[in-house]
């Protein structure tokens, strides 16, 4: 099964052809981090002008890589949501328009859901059921993925833990603002962080009071705050940063801060429902520290540790097609009424979630 994936949920314009949902013949990737750099974060309305400029050249390269055609296509698989409205609406309204010329079947595709599938490129012996923890600049939370299957052909999914305030990529970004380090900030943290003592500032890990799993970094970002004004931390660009022990002490520390909130939430939902594997997923899944720390829990837990190549970690086109491919092949499709949804959920939050009933 040949199917096209069009992904334009933010700040990437992406399309791709997936063969049986694993075999990339095609991943095309126009990333907008210049037009954005100067305002610090993503501008919304030049986003979504943006993709109206790429979307037709990116679909365009992609066919020409995989040296397919649109009437070879099985199917067509286009983020739906969550995402900025102006965005989803680009590359869904193009996809909605090649389904109708070609009479071909549309999958709606939730963004969250695809981060999940970025794992099947490099990985068959995953084994469920499994935690997923999709973690980027726009969203943080815990799912429990269970297969009718025993594979990625039908997953079952519930919301365990979610973010009560911001995304830790979004802690990231906004640090790094902070302190005057570019746009995005997560992979400039990362380098820096390298060359600091995670011990130096001991931050304190947020706990949710009612026990939850949930996460919240508005706290860790308010901490960086208040440090940078107490001892009058000017922003300083990523090359001046390298020569002051002080801020790079800092950055690790925040590193070490936000790995270990993501680690200790996970590790919790991981005692009490015992998965047999966790899956990492999301742009904040390429961040080499939160990599090497859940690579050794998750070997201490007994736990199967899966995670996509940094090409599959931001948003792309590859895994929004996976999903569709598993969709396409239960027979699960949109008609061209289907509408973006910014606010579209993948699973609702569960009650009594430490409960081992609460599987049943």
């Amino acid at each position: 099964m040949l199917v096209l994936g069009i992904e334009t949920s933010c700040d990437e314009t992406a399309a791709a052809i997936v063969r049986d949902g694993r075999e990339i013949l095609s991943n095309v990737i126009h990333s907008q981090i210049k037009t954005h750099t100067p305002y610090g974060g993503v501008v919304p309305e030049l986003a979504s002008r943006e993709h109206l400029l790429k979307i037709r050249p990116i679909v365009d390269q992609a066919f020409k890589d995989a040296g397919v055609t649109l009437d070879q296509i099985d199917g067509i698989a286009a983020t739906s949501g969550p995402g900025l409205i102006g965005s989803l609406l680009v590359g869904l309204t193009y996809a909605k328009a090649l389904a109708f010329a070609k009479n071909k079947p549309l999958v709606a595709v939730n963004h969250i859901e695809g981060h999940i599938y970025s794992v099947v490129f490099e990985h068959t012996d995953v084994a469920f059921p499994a935690l997923a923890l999709v973690v980027s600049g726009g969203h943080t939370n815990l799912f429990w993925v269970e297969s009718e299957t025993g594979d990625f052909r039908h997953l079952k999914y519930k919301l365990v833990g979610r973010t009560r305030d911001d995304a830790a990529g979004e802690a990231y970004d906004k640090v790094g603002k902070l302190l005057g380090l570019s746009y995005p900030a997560g992979p400039v943290i990362d380098r820096l962080a390298k060359f600091g003592d995670r011990n130096a500032v001991p931050f304190s890990i947020a706990k949710i009071s009612d026990g939850s799993l949930d996460f919240s970094f508005s706290g860790i970002k308010t901490a960086v705050l208040r440090l940078v004004k107490s001892e009058k931390l000017e922003p300083r660009n990523e090359e001046e940063t390298r020569k002051d022990q002080r801020r790079l002490d800092l950055l690790a520390s925040f590193q070490e801060a936000i790995v270990n909130m993501l680690w200790a939430t996970t590790e919790r939902a991981a005692l009490e429902l015992e998965p047999r594997s966790l899956l990492l997923s999301g742009g904040v899944a390429a961040n080499s520290r939160l990599r090497e720390v859940l690579t050794e829990k998750a070997a201490g837990a007994a736990l199967r540790f899966h995670y996509p190549r940094l090409i599959f970690t931001t948003d792309n086109a590859a895994m929004i097609a996976a999903a569709g491919t598993a969709h396409l092949l239960r027979g699960e499709t949109a008609d061209l009424t289907v509408n973006p949804d910014p606010n579209m959920r993948l699973a609702v939050p569960q009650n009594n979630i430490l409960s081992k009933r609460w599987r049943n």
